[in-house]
């Protein structure tokens, strides 16, 4: 019975030895060198040091390409209002087009081209939606369906209601668009 009760470990002894590890452990770390201990702490402090540069930096870089992403898109409440403008003058360019008064032909003409000139030179850019190309969901907006006059224009723009503008590479209004079906 007694080499039964040496086998089995009392969990108060286990305890006790733990102890008396952790506390050799803690001697042992007093006891090292005065110059380890300062080298570690320097070493942790560098590591620490290098590690607030970097999320300066991250920080730094973030921060400036926010800048730079509010200044190109800061003028897109204006460009917004502008579009029925934009809209506007094609619609009136089509109407004078077909009447024979050449005179306020030109003069629409100079004028929307230098309203184009103007919003293009402040990054809004026209997006070319044609009759005939591809219906694509990622850059078009369909209006609506209608049966399509031929087989090849199944899934293709059929007529382009508004024409789409990006200001900078943020897209601003889709192109709305009549697709076949």
């Amino acid at each position: 019975m007694s080499k039964k009760n040496k086998k089995e470990k009392d969990p108060v002894e286990d305890e006790i030895l733990t102890v008396e590890k952790e506390l050799a452990n803690e001697e042992n770390l007093n006891e090292k060198n005065p110059l380890e201990l300062l080298k570690s702490d320097l070493e942790k402090e560098k590591d620490k040091n290098l590690r607030l540069f970097a999320e300066f930096e991250n920080f730094r870089k973030r921060t400036s390409k926010e800048r730079i992403e509010l200044f190109s898109t800061a003028s897109e409440g204006v460009m917004s209002a502008l579009l029925p403008v934009l809209d506007d003058f094609d619609r009136a360019l089509q109407e004078i087009e077909k009447s024979d008064d050449s005179g306020h032909l030109k003069g629409i003409i100079l004028i929307n081209n230098k309203l184009h000139e103007t919003l293009k030179s402040k990054g809004l850019k026209s997006v070319g939606a044609e009759k005939g190309d591809v219906f694509n969901a990622d850059i078009h907006e369909a209006i609506t369906q209608i049966p399509a006059p031929t087989d090849d224009l199944k899934g293709k723009v059929i007529d382009v209601i508004e024409k789409g503008y990006l200001l900078g590479d943020k897209t601003i209004r889709f192109p709305k668009v009549v697709i076949g079906q």
